[in-house]
């Protein structure tokens, strides 16, 4: 027997669809009583072969046939992200345009750039997709004695010339969390930013870079092989993935609990049916056992929102908490 809530939904979702353009209309499936939109494009604003383009091809897969006959990924690489964002913003908002996007193109980067040509309302949070930690991990530059934050923080001290901490790029996340702990430690360590995890993680090895701070997925296989040593995670208990490695607030430093996640959008005027029904669709396929499987060798906990209002709420506290932790670290995109 029918329930109230169902057939408020099958109207809201019936009300939706008569407004959508005809080609959007297919076939029903099996397992919804709403039909198939054609074709969703979902943007990505890195270039293929990265973190966020490997869950985007992963979720765009199990996307097929649920949500739409087709779904394509389209990568918008460039300026760290925000081009992918304004992608999206200029998109059709009839449910066939989706953005997957670490969290700083939204929290971070609008306390960081002066002249950012978005802005976080221009853009519809659906779900969250996955979540990471971050890791300070150390090279052969730093001696093997070196074996937690506070033996580090000591050696840089006696040692400010090899005071240098990479990152994948200014103003990223990894970078706000390393300049957070050079203030907690009165330290005057340097950024060296890097244009990804790639690079920073050949000259840590090679002993050119002393220390790195990215997400744990970065130092996996190397951890394995010993090369690396990996000092704190940022989450509020030791991660699985490493959990020999204290974290920061174990270590005293509590202020640096904080994780990423790497979240769902589409335009801002997607009409609420169509954003609901992909909330609807993803925190069904994110918590599937392949997609854990998929993620655990990148470091990443799938994670997906309740609903497209609980994501939100996650998107406005934490775009609050960073610009606090901006303004306190000093940092703009211009400095």
């Amino acid at each position: 027997m029918s329930t109230r809530r169902q057939f408020t939904q099958a109207a809201a979702a019936a009300s939706v669809l008569g407004a959508l353009p005809a080609s959007l209309v297919r076939a029903q499936t099996s397992t919804s009583s709403a039909p198939l939109v054609d074709t969703l494009r979902m943007v990505v604003g890195f270039p293929p072969g990265g973190t966020t383009d490997a869950f985007a091809r992963r979720m765009a897969e199990k996307l097929r046939g649920v949500y739409a006959t087709n779904v394509v990924i389209d990568n918008k690489a460039g300026a760290g992200g925000q081009i992918g964002v304004m992608n999206l913003r200029d998109s059709p908002a009839d449910g066939t345009s989706m953005l997957f996007t670490p969290g700083s193109m939204i929290t971070i980067y609008p306390h960081t750039y002066p002249k950012l040509q978005y802005k976080p309302s221009d853009v519809l949070p659906i779900s969250t997709g996955i979540v990471t930690a971050f890791g300070l991990g150390v090279g052969p530059a730093v001696p093997a004695s070196i074996t937690n934050v506070k033996e580090l923080i000591a050696w840089v001290k006696a040692n400010p010339n090899m005071g240098n901490y990479g990152t994948p790029g200014a103003g990223s996340m990894p970078h706000m969390v390393a300049a957070l702990l050079d203030k907690a430690a009165g330290t005057d360590m340097k950024q060296v930013a890097y244009r990804g995890s790639g690079p920073a993680i050949i000259e840590l090895l090679g002993g050119q870079l002393p220390m790195f701070s990215s997400p744990i997925g970065d130092y996996l296989q190397h951890l394995q092989a010993g090369k690396i040593r990996l000092l704190a995670v940022t989450g509020k208990a030791r991660s699985k993935f490493a959990p020999n490695v204290p974290t920061y607030a174990e270590q005293g430093y509590p202020e640096l609990t904080m994780e990423e996640w790497f979240g769902f959008f589409m335009p801002a005027k997607t009409p609420v049916a169509m954003a609901t029904r992909m909330n609807d669709a993803l925190k069904t396929l994110i918590v599937a056992k392949d997609v854990a499987d998929f993620a655990a060798p990148l470091g990443l906990v799938p994670t997906a929102s309740a609903s497209i209002d609980d994501f939100a709420k996650t998107v406005k506290a934490d775009s609050d908490l960073w610009g606090g932790y901006v303004k306190r670290i000093g940092f703009t995109a211009e400095s």
